[in-house]
């Protein structure tokens, strides 16, 4: 997949626990391990505002955008 969970390093960063997290969010901690390793199909916008809101962070803090290789084309020639 070409979007990658960052929110791992995140709560590195933020010196906090998923446990915590997971319990301040109203998630469970085995959805919440799922979500940190890329293995969702998606997210809902109120779970992802509410991490946002308990790391202090952005929604782009937590997803990061990279295309795989056999996606990309290669250049036009001139």
């Amino acid at each position: 997949m070409s979007i990658v969970i960052t929110l791992d390093v995140m709560l590195a960063k933020r010196k906090a626990k998923s446990k915590d997290l997971a319990a301040a969010i109203g998630m469970s901690d085995q959805n919440l391990s799922l979500l940190k390793q890329g293995k969702v199909k998606g997210i809902r916008m109120d779970t992802l505002e509410a991490i946002c809101l308990y790391l202090d962070c952005q929604p782009g803090d937590l997803l990061c955008y990279l295309p795989d290789a056999q996606n990309i084309e290669p250049p036009f020639d001139s």
